[in-house]
Order: structure tokens, then sequence, then C-alpha cells
């Protein structure tokens, strides 16, 4: 079994790994990166604290979830009555609306992530696949939060 890679962004700014001042490992002692590598470096960077982020902002959003459902079920509402609450309710919109976007960027950058580790894929059709993954997941999560929210309104 291979072990994985760490994709943890290395050394300093732009994740770029260093030698000493203001020397990339990389460089060989000149000036740094080449701009397409810093640039590389500086956009897997990006996507390790976005994934990160998203991850703590979603513990915070399935824990209003589940407390707001276990509230409801031991409350006896049932499914219609739930749906009947969230009708045209904006709030519920916004919340479940951010969730869905949150859990499309953690789910697209985490797949390019395991793509471009685990598989032959290169870089960019690792990128491309994580891409599309979240783009499916948003239009279908957005669908849902529409259905549960305006859909069927009167």
């Amino acid at each position: 079994m291979m072990p994985a890679r760490d994709t943890r962004p290395q050394g300093g700014p732009g994740g770029a790994a260093q030698d000493g001042p203001g020397r990339s490992a990389q460089g060989g002692g000149h000036a740094g990166l080449r701009a397409a590598d810093a640039r590389s470096a500086a956009a897997a960077a990006r996507r390790w604290y976005v994934q990160r982020l998203t991850a703590m902002a979603m513990a915070l959003f399935v824990a209003v979830h589940l407390g707001v459902m276990i509230w409801a079920m031991r409350g006896g509402l049932s499914a219609a009555e739930i749906l009947g609450r969230t009708r045209e309710s904006v709030g519920w919109a916004l919340f479940y609306g951010v969730f869905v976007l949150l859990a499309a960027l953690h789910a697209g950058i985490g797949l390019r992530a395991v793509l471009a580790e685990w598989t032959p894929l290169p870089a960019r059709g690792a990128g491309l696949a994580g891409d599309a993954f979240a783009a499916l997941l948003l239009v279908l999560g957005w669908r849902a939060v529409w259905a549960v929210t305006w859909a069927g309104a009167a």
C-alpha cells in the first residue's frame, strides 16, 4: 500500500519550501521558483486552507442541522409539518444554501486531492474532475434547497 502524500502547504509564503532566507529549495540559490510553479504552489495552499475552513464551518452547520432535527422529531413533528415550516422561509433557504456551498467546495477539493494522489490522472484532470463534481453537487444541492423552501409554495 502506497503512503499518502502530504498535501499540506510547505514552507513560507505561497507554500514554497524554503532553503534559507529568500531562497527556494527548488531554486538552488536562485531568486525563487518559476512564476508558474509559484502560482501552482499558491493555488495548492489556497485549496488546503479552503478545505480546512469549509470543514470547520460545516461542523457548525451539521450541529445546527442535527439539533433542529432532533428537536423537531422529539416535538412530534412529521416530515410534512417540517416541510410546511420551511416553505417560503428565507432563513432556511440561506442556511441550507450556504451549507450546500460549503459541502460542494469541500468535496470538490477533497476529490481533486484524492484523484491527484491515488490515480494516474494528471493534476489538470484531477482538478477538472473535482471542479465538475463540485458543480454537480452545487446544482443538485441548490435544487434540493429550492424544492424544500420555494417549490409548491402557495
